[in-house]
């Protein structure tokens, strides 16, 4: 059985895109015996199939301790899909949301992408339809076209650019040295935190991811108050009021990075929740503690913890390994098309990795964002 939640978030504000509601089906939990008796049988399932396990962090402590144990991955969306595609394995199974199956069905054309449920999905996605931002695009035919991975295959084949929350602020920064304007979908306080760091001239795609926007400054800076010692770690799609109160921003791989290296052994933590579980294993000893969604502003629509990640589950992913089913497509000639801007910023990353690493100018090094104006 499965408890149906629904889901509200806000529309893209002075757009018509998008759905005011949107469903997310979030499995029952299993009990311990049914959770020992699911592992195995994904283990053996696992290989018959020849498939390999890639999860996000933000998804289940169990499907993420799944993923180490059988060989697989738990890595951000853009290296989970460079893991598949480096992977030998012919069946690539994606427990995410589904622009992370798209993502890596483009990589990997060849290899069949498996997901427990396709439905799950992503506010910004949402946000975002390929139709209205083509005609937006159109709208400014002089910008360069920066978008972010959350998008779908269609809005990454419109785009002379595809960046992570890792790498977008240098590729925005080169491109604004050689003096391009840029426009920039979908989400809003990455694009803004972006143009501030930058000074690029950004028009901005107005998408908020629904768990990030939920974050609280003024409730950010009272439990400050109470943790005085703790750091405090953002993930760059929060509200700048959030970003503002930040020792480090970045993304989820950065923000893990940062629990490990930083010399502190409290951390309060601005992103979705399932990053705990890992945090906790790279730094053990330290102390993780929830960015507030709630108090008098808050709605708390998500309560810090993406809905359509939760609707990946062990049971579903035993049957989607078992019946085959879920499979992702991506017409041919659109994933050719989106491939270009993600090969693009590869390479780019790439390149600059090289320079840092040759100049030994660690802080040009995107290991960690510092937040120079934090308190």
């Amino acid at each position: 059985m499965e408890a149906i939640r629904s889901v509200e978030y806000d529309r893209p504000q002075g757009l018509t895109c998008g759905v005011g509601e949107a469903w997310a089906r979030v499995p029952d939990a299993p009990s311990p015996e049914q959770k020992r008796e699911l592992k195995e049988r994904i283990r053996a399932l696992l290989r018959r199939e020849e498939a390999v396990l890639v999860a996000h962090y933000y998804v289940d402590a169990e499907l993420q301790e799944l993923a180490d144990e059988t060989g697989g991955c738990v890595a951000d969306s853009l290296e989970m899909a460079r893991f598949g595609r480096d992977h030998a394995a012919k069946t690539l199974v994606v427990a995410g949301v589904r622009f992370m199956g798209e993502t890596a069905k483009i990589l990997s054309p060849d290899k069949r992408v498996l997901m427990p449920d396709l439905d799950a999905t992503c506010s910004l996605d949402l946000g975002c339809p390929a139709d209205e931002f083509a005609a937006f695009c159109d709208a400014h035919p002089d910008r360069t076209v920066v978008v972010y991975a959350n998008t779908s295959a269609a809005v990454k084949a419109r785009a002379d650019w595809m960046v992570t929350s890792s790498i977008g602020l240098e590729i925005v920064a080169d491109l604004h040295a050689r003096g391009e304007k840029i426009l920039w979908a979908p989400d809003r306080h990455l694009g803004n935190y972006i143009q501030k760091k930058t000074g690029a001239d950004m028009l901005l795609w107005q998408g908020t991811c629904l768990v990030h926007d939920e974050f609280k400054g003024i409730e950010l800076d009272l439990l400050r108050n109470e943790y005085p010692d703790a750091k405090i770690l953002v993930h760059p799609e929060s509200p700048e009021g959030v970003v503002a109160l930040a020792d480090v921003v970045g993304s989820t791989t950065q923000l893990i990075d940062a629990a490990v290296k930083l010399d502190a052994k409290r951390f309060i933590v601005a992103t979705d929740l399932g990053i705990l579980h890992k945090m906790r294993l790279a730094a053990p000893g330290k102390t993780f503690i929830e960015a507030p969604t709630a108090g008098n502003s808050a709605t708390c629509k998500s309560c810090a913890h993406c809905p359509w990640m939760a609707m990946n589950g062990l049971a579903n992913l035993a049957e989607v390994l078992e019946r085959g089913h879920n499979e992702i497509h991506v017409d041919p000639a659109i994933g050719l098309r989106a491939r270009l801007p993600i090969d693009r910023m590869l390479d780019f990353a790439s390149r600059h990795k090289k320079r840092v690493q040759a100049s030994g100018d660690l802080a040009k090094d995107t290991s960690l964002f510092t937040n120079v104006g934090a308190a």
